[in-house]
């Protein structure tokens, strides 16, 4: 069995953020249980640069956390006048231009879209709160396996805010508008017998099993051959925005690359 790389020396070890890679795995780990992996604005930096430092050899990326909860969202003190040490409040970011505002955000979302490369399958290990900017972060990535005690939420809304971490656009594609509605315009909890009956999590465990279920994930997407992976993630994403007949036509020219490639014909 395939299993996250938790101890090998890190690659990227800051901000409550590390990266190791044991050949075609990488996990990334939130390591600042202490606040239940609350986010800041150095996080998600540290996340941008952990997606530009991968190698070439890593096919899956795990994701998961320290301690009892996965995240609760983001740190409160963003909100506080004083901000964070070196950083400008998010009051100050308001009071800034429209352009300085729209970049700021785009800097910030740069943490979680890499996780939906091609090149790569992410794996969410998601265990007890899941709030927020958390719920975004696991939405990022492919797949999401979650422990039986995982409380998701979307609480932007009810602190006057909207998502805006990329997070909007996964959670319409998994549980459909009405529901993905519902729950941002409450900020209520999704549990996990609810995020795997709605397509939300695609296996939930005991929460000492989580790091297992993971591994065995990983292995079984390891089993298959890479190219033929990369292939059928980039179909089934482009069926998002497809009508029939031209998911039809993408279908033949991945299947068409991919005969070539086995016959030795490709360019």
């Amino acid at each position: 069995m395939a299993s996250p790389a938790h101890d090998s020396a890190p690659v990227l070890d800051k901000d409550g953020v590390r990266l190791t890679v044991d050949d075609a795995i990488a996990t990334v780990t939130l390591t600042n249980p202490a606040k239940r992996n609350a986010q800041s604005p150095a996080l998600w930096r540290a996340l941008t640069e952990v997606g530009r430092l991968l190698p070439g050899s890593v096919r899956v990326v795990v994701l998961r956390a320290e301690g009892k909860s996965f995240s609760a969202g983001l740190d409160r003190q963003a909100f506080t006048p004083e901000g964070f040490d070196g950083e400008p409040s998010f009051i100050d970011l308001a009071r800034g231009g429209d352009a300085e505002l729209d970049a700021t955000i785009t800097a910030y979302q740069e943490a979680f879209t890499w996780w939906r490369r091609s090149d790569i399958l992410s794996i969410a290990a998601v265990q007890g709160h899941a709030i927020g900017a958390g719920f975004q972060l696991a939405l990022a990535c492919d797949l999401r396996v979650v422990a039986d005690d995982v409380q998701f939420a979307m609480r932007e809304t009810s602190l006057g805010l909207v998502p805006d971490l990329t997070g909007t656009h996964p959670l319409v594609s998994l549980v459909g508008y009405a529901r993905a509605l519902e729950i941002c315009a409450t900020g209520r909890f999704v549990m996990a017998e609810e995020a795997v009956n709605t397509g939300l999590a695609n296996l939930a465990v005991p929460a000492d099993q989580l790091d297992g279920a993971v591994g065995d994930l990983a292995s079984a997407v390891l089993a298959a051959p890479r190219d033929a992976v990369i292939e059928t993630k980039a179909l089934l994403q482009g069926a998002l925005s497809r009508d029939y007949e031209a998911q039809r036509t993408a279908e033949r020219a991945a299947q068409a690359r991919r005969l070539r490639d086995l016959a030795g014909l490709g360019e």
